[in-house]
């Protein structure tokens, strides 16, 4: 069964991830348990479908490094895919994405936390373990601002996972290493771009904290998203990855310019079948700045108890209002989404790349028309006709 059928029936299940592996049956994590959902996969057939993911060049980068990292549409849905080698042979794990971009309330996260974004300039760190929800939440931040304010938004992204359309601000998308070579190299390149709002996928290295830092510092807003099981483990992860020497500056300058920190978990409501965030939120009051700036990194946890007249949030809190909450938005069914064109181009078109298609909304009832950057002049007349017909 070719890789498109399994993400359709991992859909199905409401999974949030799906796994093959040669000689290993497939796995889907449904609501945080991991479920088998078939038999086991032959080693030819994964690598069959991991080469026909890449195509032949990025195969040889593969062979070579040993992992891959795109993002694309397959069975209708988007998803970012890691491919990777393990001792059976091929494997592949599929992270599905939502369907489209949702605001703060779509996500089912407190209006609270769009106090992040209210600032014009600073910090705003987007934290919590792996499969969490950060990219989710990160982009449901940014369609707070995309539809409220004119601003010039780059976004630095690693694989791009999920599309924007523009609304009143003006987003560039850009994926490392496809349009950048690196975060660094990105973020260098992205001040000269006259940007009101910077996203950086995910700070891992020092020198990327180091730049995000200064952005913040220069005038920008810049959110971020790391990993950490707590905001004060995100503070205290960002600087202890400096050299000891110049951790008392890194601590004054993240003081001075962080607004907030957020970090999420995911709980399991049963009585909805639905997994929502369960947040915790740090803002940067003057006790924050002071105890940051001191580096007692461990009183944190006490100015957010004692942070709620700010508008901070423990989790223990934060669950409490989940549990008087009732007004939950479950996700609609994902509309019907045309693949994206498979990475291994034939020998008629091996010399043209792929189009790459973005949804544009066009209507009030958010009917989309995909729209190519590239169009070849014998599929004019069929463009033509598919607006016409969608206009009717």
């Amino acid at each position: 069964m070719p890789l498109r059928e399994w993400i359709r029936a991992a859909r199905k299940l409401g999974a949030s991830d799906l796994h093959l592996e040669s000689a290993a049956p497939p796995v889907a994590r449904v609501r945080s348990e991991l479920l088998a959902v078939g038999e086991i996969l032959a080693p030819a057939d994964v690598k069959t479908m991991t080469h026909e993911l890449l195509g032949p060049v990025a195969w040889e980068q593969f062979t070579q490094r040993g992992s891959a990292d795109l993002s694309l549409v397959l069975g209708g849905t988007r998803c970012r895919i890691n491919l990777y080698r393990t001792i059976r042979g091929y494997a592949i794990a599929v992270r599905l994405l939502s369907p489209s971009v949702n605001d703060l309330r779509g996500c089912n996260l407190h209006p609270d936390l769009r106090s992040l974004i209210n600032a014009h300039s600073g910090l705003v760190v987007v934290s919590g373990p792996t499969g969490s929800g950060k990219t989710t939440t990160l982009a449901a931040l940014l369609e707070e601002i995309n539809a409220s304010r004119a601003c010039n938004i780059i976004t630095l992204e690693s694989p791009l996972e999920y599309l924007f359309s523009n609304r009143r601000s003006f987003i560039r998308q850009r994926e490392v290493p496809t349009h950048s070579p690196s975060f660094e190299q990105g973020l260098i390149d992205s001040l000269r771009e006259n940007p009101d709002v910077l996203v950086v996928g995910e700070m891992r290295t020092p020198e990327v904290m180091r730049l995000t830092l200064n952005a913040a510092e220069t005038g920008h807003l810049v959110l971020a998203t790391m990993h950490s099981a707590t905001c004060a483990e995100a503070v205290t992860r960002l600087c202890m990855s400096f050299a000891a020497e110049i951790q008392g500056s890194v601590r004054a300058q993240l003081a001075d310019c962080l607004v907030g920190v957020l970090c999420q978990r995911l709980d399991f409501i049963e009585t909805h079948q639905l997994r929502v965030p369960r947040c915790e939120l740090l803002l940067a009051s003057q006790a924050a700045r002071g105890t940051i700036r001191s580096g007692n990194f461990s009183q944190l946890s006490n100015v957010i108890q004692s942070g709620g007249d700010d508008g901070m949030w423990s989790f223990d809190r934060y669950q409490r209002w989940m549990s008087q909450h009732k007004e939950w938005v479950k996700s609609s069914a994902a509309p019907a989404v045309a693949d994206d064109p498979p990475a291994a181009a034939t020998p008629a078109t091996a010399a043209k790349p792929p189009v790459k298609r973005t949804p544009v909304q066009t209507r009030p009832d958010n009917a989309e028309i995909v729209i190519d950057e590239e169009i070849d002049p014998s599929e004019i007349a069929e463009l033509a006709k598919r607006i016409e017909d969608r206009t009717r």
